[in-house]
């Protein structure tokens, strides 16, 4: 008599996608009118959607919607390529030592060449820099298409600089025309949330795109998505050259590098005479140690993500489960949508918590998540014990999302009241070169030394948003008063 084992493919409750939109949903909506009553305003207006308080006007909400339009067609960019990751690299024949080595391809492009790119959006401005993002996505989009196997490094790289673009750029441009342009500062702190909000969204969004061009016949679709990218590059460049508005740079490179210098590792020095006295003092600018705590949270926070999106789905199926791992996906994204929502809870008149009293305890979350998940790899290759539940991993997961929708545009809070906007893509793009070295040295480590498993991989990660919070607790404590930063000789 035969045996029959019946096999089953893990998938999320429909549920849970409900659930998110809903509370979602009730967060946006509930959140002005809580505002607006615990405001001492008498107003008898209702609040707008995304209003706090005080009627924005009609400049500010069109320069904040055509950017969130730019902002989301780049995330949706971003995301049709994302969307198969490894399947794709196995359509084409790679191997998985190919695909590992075309991974660190990807990390030592960013490290050399994404650490600079920053820097360079300061010299010439960031319109330029994100022309540049939408000129590589068109090239790789066009060079798919016309090419049956295409270079996978060539692409890794492509796709490497695309995404360290993508992590500084907008939201440079963003915030220098914001201030220029006059408009008020509570609408910049509601930019940055809703720009988590609709990246997450741009990403399911092109996760549905994606799996809808190439349906069932794979053979003959697989290649659609690469259309779809050069279509959306041409209505990028479109938007950018037409819609979007820049004040020339006049930034010469001395100048620059004087600046940074004085911000980031001080020794500009000066004289100042003072005639009753008759005595002259020596000053000298110290660094503002502010911007390194910022700089190595950011770093650590590019690392975790970074880790997280390389071991998730190993984690997941470490012991040989079928999991449907495109319908986790959206969950992931959904839960960093409705954790963007509760920023402007913790980060308004309602709350009495300090932007940085957020990042502690957020910081802190998102290092117990990967921390328990640490553990669990490490006892199941050690002792061959089960893993978690993949519902408790996912649950686990989500957390670690609905964190980053909070840290994400706390940091960019942040950066706008210690960053000077003339070095803020400098500052960004090069704060994430350690987490770029990092990854780098543990991926080869791990790959072709077998000195490092990837339960260590995570515990690192797990102790790098610990010092996070660490740094975010010490920037509390010299915010409350004025940091001086000139000191005499």
């Amino acid at each position: 008599m035969a045996v029959v084992i019946e096999s089953s493919v893990w998938e999320p409750n429909p549920g849970v996608y409900i659930f998110i939109f809903l509370a979602s949903l009730f967060s946006i909506i509930v959140f002005p009118y809580a505002s607006s009553s615990g405001s001492s305003s008498s107003s008898g207006k209702a609040p707008s959607l995304f209003d706090h308080g005080i009627s924005p006007t009609a400049s500010s909400l069109r320069f904040q919607r055509n950017f969130l339009l730019i902002y989301s067609l780049a995330s949706v960019m971003e995301g049709v390529w994302s969307v198969f990751g490894e399947f794709e690299l196995a359509y084409y024949g790679l191997s998985r030592e190919q695909m590992m080595f075309s991974l660190c391809v990807g990390f030592a492009a960013s490290l050399i060449v994404g650490s600079f790119l920053g820097v360079l959006s300061d010299l010439i401005g960031p319109k330029k820099v994100c022309i540049l993002f939408c000129i590589l996505h068109l090239f790789l989009g066009l060079w798919k298409r016309i090419t049956d196997h295409p270079s996978i490094l060539v692409a890794r790289i492509c796709l490497s600089l695309t995404a360290s673009i993508f992590s500084f750029s907008f939201e440079t441009w963003m915030v220098v025309q914001h201030e220029e342009q006059g408009h008020r500062q509570d609408m910049l702190s509601e930019t940055f949330w809703l720009m988590s909000f609709f990246e997450a969204a741009s990403l399911i969004g092109s996760q549905v795109l994606s799996n809808w061009l190439i349906g069932d016949n794979l053979e003959k679709n697989m290649a659609s998505h690469s259309i779809t990218a050069v279509f959306l590059a041409i209505l990028g460049l479109v938007c950018l050259l037409r819609g979007w508005t820049q004040t020339p740079q006049k930034v010469a490179l001395k100048e620059y590098r004087a600046s940074f210098s004085a911000y980031i590792f001080g020794g500009v020095s000066f004289s100042y005479e003072v005639e009753v006295y008759s005595y002259c003092c020596d000053f000298v600018r110290l660094p503002d140690k502010r911007i390194w705590l910022l700089a190595w949270a950011q770093a650590c926070l590019h690392f975790s993500i970074a880790v997280f999106w390389i071991l998730w789905a190993p984690t997941i199926v470490a012991d040989g489960r079928e999991v449907h791992l495109g319908l986790i996906y959206p969950c992931f994204l959904g839960s960093r949508m409705l954790g963007s929502t509760v920023f402007p809870w913790l980060n308004s008149g309602l709350s009495s918590l300090r932007t940085e009293d957020c990042l502690v305890y957020a910081f802190i979350m998102l290092g117990l998540v990967l921390s328990i998940t640490a553990y669990d790899y490490q006892k199941f290759k050690l002792l061959n014990a089960d893993m978690q539940e993949i519902g408790v991993l996912v649950t686990l997961f989500c957390i670690f999302h609905a964190g980053l929708g909070v840290v994400l545009p706390s940091l960019a809070r942040l950066r706008t009241m210690y960053v000077p906007n003339a070095l803020r893509g400098g500052m960004i793009s090069l704060s994430q070169a350690p987490a770029n070295a990092a990854i780098l040295l543990f991926l080869v480590q791990g790959k072709y030394y077998h000195n490092i498993g990837n339960s260590t991989i995570v515990a690192f990660a797990a102790l790098g948003l610990f010092t996070a919070a660490g740094c975010m607790h010490v920037l509390k404590r010299w915010g409350k008063q004025p940091y001086h930063n000139w000191h005499k000789l």
